[in-house]
């Protein structure tokens, strides 16, 4: 799992396929996401980025609610989900990448 700290975002998601969960601290779903994201961290890379810290990034990626998750495959947003979402969904969408 990374922590987004830097500018790197595009090039993290260029290659591959990545969740990128837009949360914050304050968020009581977001601190529910987290054992669901830590169970799923061998199987797709996973991507955190704080909406607070990084406020370009989720303005350019239509942030209005969180969790918010991003399915991404080389560099394209593939899916999308808001809010609280069961492991058993996230592993039928990471399946379909």
């Amino acid at each position: 799992m990374i922590y987004l700290e830097k500018e790197n975002f595009k090039e993290l998601i260029s290659k591959g396929n990545h969740l990128v969960d837009f949360y914050a601290e304050w968020c009581g779903p977001c601190k529910m996401m987290g054992p669901v994201l830590d169970e799923l961290d061998d199987k797709i890379n996973i991507i955190k980025v704080n909406v607070d810290d990084h406020e370009d990034l989720a303005r350019e990626y239509g942030i209005m609610s969180i969790p918010a998750l991003k399915f991404i495959k080389d560099g394209e947003v593939k899916e999308e989900l808001v809010g609280f979402t069961p492991k058993e969904e996230l592993e039928d969408i990471i399946d379909k990448l």
